[in-house]
This record gives C-alpha cells, structure tokens and sequence, in this order.
C-alpha cells in the first residue's frame, strides 16, 4: 500500500473505486463530479447525503464508490471531500483525517491530513483522467467556511436559504442551500480547459520530463566512471592501446545516453512550448503572459492567476507558467529585504488578482510603512479599501476590521445564516514583521484560518521569517508559499522533486498600461 504525500499522483488500474476515511470526528462524505475548470456542469454533479449518486459515482453510507467507466465522458475528475458533521456531539473544525482509496476491493493508497485550526471541510483525493487512463492525486484543501465555500468554487450554487429537501438529519447538506451549478462567466469549453488545471498538467508533464533527463545524465555518468575504473584497474594493461579502446568505448556508450535522453527531453520541451503557445491564446487574462490577446479582449473571470515562468538553464529553452487558484487559498509572501525592490512584483500581482473575477468588486487594504508602493496607488485608487496605511499605529485596527468581518461571518456561519462573499478582499502587509506589533502577527495568522470566509486573498512581503524566534510570525511565514527574489534560489515540483528557478512576473514598465491594468480611470 502506498502512503501518499501532499501533492503527489499516482496512476490508477482498477475498475472500481472506494474511497473512505477514518478519523476521530464524526464526518459527511460527498463528491464533485467536475470539468476541467474543477467546476460542476450540473446540479447532479455534488453527490451527498441527499443525493447519492450520478453516473458513475455513488455513495453508500461513509463510502463512495466511482465505477470509472461509468462516469460521463465530458468529466476531468471526481473530488473526493470529507466535512464536519454539525450534527454530531462536539462537532466543529476538522482533526486528523486519513483517507483511502481502493482498486477492485484492495485499498491500495492511503493519505493523512493534518489540517489547521478552523477548517472544516477538506478536498482529500482528486481522481482525474490522463489521456485514456486514470490518476489519483493527494489534495488536502481545507476550507474554513466549510461546504458554504468549497461548493461555491466548483460551480455548485450555494443560496442563503437551506434546501428543505434535505432530512433533519443532515444539517451540511440544509445549512448550504444546495441550488444548481453555477458556471463560469461566458466561459466556453474550449477556454476553461485551457485554465489552471491545463496548466498545472503541462507543469507536470514538464517535470516528468526533467525527472527522466536527470536520471539519465546522472547514470551515464555513473557507468562511465565505473567502466573507466576498470578500464585502468589492472597496471600492466594500464597504457596499453586495449584499455584505450575500452576508454573510448565506454566514452561513447555514455555519450549515446545521454544524447537519447536529451533529444527525448527536447522533443518533449517543443511539445509543450507549442501546447502553450496555443493555451496562451485561449486562458484568461490572470493567467496569461502580457502579450496575449486576452488583456486586450472582453474580461474573464480565471480559476487562478499567474506568478511567473519556471525554467532551468541547463535542461533548455521551456519556461512554464508557475500558476496558483484564487482566491489565494495559500498567502504568498514575497521574500525581499526592502519592499521597494519588488514593487514591479507587487504590481503585478495585484493587476492579476484584479483581473481574476471582473464580475466582483475587488477591495483591497494596503500597509506600506515605507511607501515603497506609492507609484501603484493612483490608479488602484477605485478599489483601494481606505487610505493605505503608512504609520505603525493604523496598523491594529485596520486588521482588527478584517479579523471582526471574518469572526462576524463565522458566527453567521455557525448559524445556519452564512453567504458565501461577494466581494474579493485583498491584504497587502508590506515591510512584515517591521514596525507591526505581536498582536498583528496573531491577527494575520487568524486570517490565514478564516479569511476565506470573507473571500480574503493575503500577500505578505518581507525577509523569510521561517526561522523567527518569535513563534507566531515563524508559524505565519512557514504556512505562507514563499516567492524567492533571490536568483540561485531553487523550486522543487511536487511530483519528482526537480529544481525548477522562478523568474517572477514583472508590471510591463509602460506607465499607461500599467495604469490600465491596475483599473486606473
């Protein structure tokens, strides 16, 4: 039995799945049947207590099971979610939950989740196509607002009222209202599946591909030495033209490797730059380079936003766009010791997260101790929440705000009362952990647990404090994705561990464009 790590994918050869869990608390298990996008194309698509099965996929008891070749030909993957029964003795945020997975009446993978304080519902397990075949991939997203949120972000539409169909007995499936799906904004077929999941499986394929060039540089190298020492290892044929003949041969047997495994790796990069070539036309703006035609055409809302381009010089020319969802479901934090040096970072970052969800107001609440951010505050002046802070004192209560809009969404949350947001709230906390005191420390971290509740996306910009003294803002700077502007500071991909160099998105340096894309008037 495998022991799946975060993030990690498996191929699959059963016919039929089982998926369950264990865990100390009492849980409800369901499903999301979902496109490409990661989103429902119909209402039979959430499979739950109160609806237990579509094609393919059904749930018995604490169980579901997928028959693969039942399940519609148009699906990408089955979500498999686990969340806290409210109706329980003691129900609340999620424990320790171990899923497993089981092929033809064999559990053959199993994943723990660990999750943080104040999540209470988990995406545990993809399953998903690849080509003619099936994977499963650990996920382990929690969402601290529960069913109300993840449903919502897949498409399925989550009213204010609850859905009286559902028994008394099943207090999730009532107290999210469970309505139709909701589909992306004038979002074609052909546009979503080019969106952040593509992205992410062109990201693999690419490291799969590196995997194999690494592994074969690093034999050739191996044998060679092994077949040199031989070669030499007895003196008296030490000099003599045999050893030279072995020599060569052994030279040009490792030459021949690794020029196999180099031209395999460079067929497999131009695939992919002509695979992104093509999505570059077709993704929306958030996740598009600059020069794509999609900042010039009508807005798109986008399942995620662009960071940059991931590249290694020694394995060629193929940059892939490193990708996350928004909203940021992870803080990103932006390793620099001065704030200013980043600002072309920071503006386009801020010009995607804009750009993502056109149909929402975005609001977004700026700290800029060193007003290293001044040339962006113009024009994002229409959707600036306040004056940006500038002083260390403004600093408390400006957070203090947020924490009481989220805490006040939770309570509506554990009263049945909850709406998902409306609106995209942005935290930029710039010159961290400088001039803040520990109390904001505290009250970041506590929006990192329950920002979701009030649609809140966090970008810290700062020194790594990973290794802080201070627990609070060492646990805050651990649980963030860190963004290197260090050069020679490697990424590793989740699947093989390859390093990968980042090269961050800068705000194209025209003062007009940049305006526009940061929604100037």
């Amino acid at each position: 039995m495998i022991q799946l790590k975060a993030g990690q994918n498996i191929p699959l050869s059963g016919d039929v799945l089982r998926f369950g869990v264990e865990a100390d608390a009492a849980l409800d298990v369901s499903a999301l049947v979902v496109a490409e996008n990661l989103r429902v194309l119909d209402a039979a698509d959430f499979v739950f207590y109160n609806q237990p099965s579509t094609g393919g996929v059904a749930l018995t008891g604490d169980e579901v099971t997928i028959t693969l070749a039942e399940v519609r030909a148009d699906a990408k993957a089955v979500l498999l979610v686990v969340s806290a029964d409210a109706a329980a003795p003691g129900a609340g945020e999620l424990g320790p939950v171990t899923t497993s997975l089981a092929e033809n009446g064999t559990i053959t993978t199993e994943f723990a989740i660990m999750p943080a304080a104040g999540e209470v519902a988990l995406i545990c397990l993809e399953v998903y196509r690849r080509g003619d075949a099936w994977k499963v991939r650990a996920v382990g997203q929690g969402y601290a607002g529960g069913l109300p949120v993840l449903l919502p972000a897949h498409g399925v539409e989550v009213s204010g009222g609850a859905d009286t169909s559902a028994p008394a007995s099943h207090p999730q499936a009532d107290r999210a209202g469970i309505a139709g799906p909701h589909p992306p904004a004038d979002a074609p077929v052909l546009e979503v599946s080019h969106g952040l999941e593509r992205l992410w499986m062109i990201f693999e394929d690419a490291a799969r591909s590196a995997a194999a060039l690494v592994s074969a540089r690093d034999y050739a190298a191996k044998r060679l030495d092994e077949e040199l020492s031989a070669a030499v290892s007895d003196p008296a044929t030490r000099n003599t033209p045999v050893a030279e003949a072995k020599r060569r041969e052994a030279q040009q047997r490792s030459d021949e490797l690794v020029a196999v495994a180099e031209g395999n790796h460079r067929r497999d990069s131009e695939h992919l730059m002509r695979e992104l070539a093509e999505a570059d036309r077709l993704l929306p703006p958030a996740l598009a380079s600059w020069s794509s035609p999609a900042w010039e055409g009508r807005a798109k809302a986008s399942d995620g936003i662009r960071l940059g381009e991931l590249y290694a010089i020694e394995r060629g020319p193929l940059r892939i766009p490193y990708c996350v969802p928004v909203p940021l479901t992870r803080p990103l934090w932006i390793d620099t010791e001065r704030s200013a040096a980043v600002a072309p970072v920071v503006g386009a970052l801020l010009a995607r997260l804009l750009a993502s969800d056109p149909g929402r107001r975005t609001r977004i609440d700026v700290i800029d101790l060193t007003g290293a951010f001044s040339g962006l505050l113009a024009p994002l002046g229409p959707v600036l929440d306040g004056p940006p802070i500038t002083e260390h004192g403004d600093i408390s209560p400006r957070l203090q705000a947020l924490v009481d809009a989220a805490e006040l969404a939770e309570m509506a949350y554990s009263s049945g009362a909850f709406t998902p947001p409306t609106e995209h709230r942005v935290l930029l906390a710039a010159d961290f952990p400088h001039g803040y005191q520990a109390s904001d420390a505290q009250r970041i971290s506590a929006l990192t647990l329950r920002g979701d509740l009030i649609g809140l996306s966090i970008v810290i910009v700062g020194s790594d404090e990973s290794e802080s003294p201070d627990g609070t803002v060492a646990a805050l700077s651990q649980a963030c994705r860190h963004l290197p502007t260090v050069e020679d500071t490697p990424l590793f991909d989740p699947w093989t561990g390859s390093a990968w160099q980042l090269e961050l998105d800068l705000l194209p340096r025209d003062p007009q464009r940049a305006a526009k894309l940061l929604r100037s008037e």
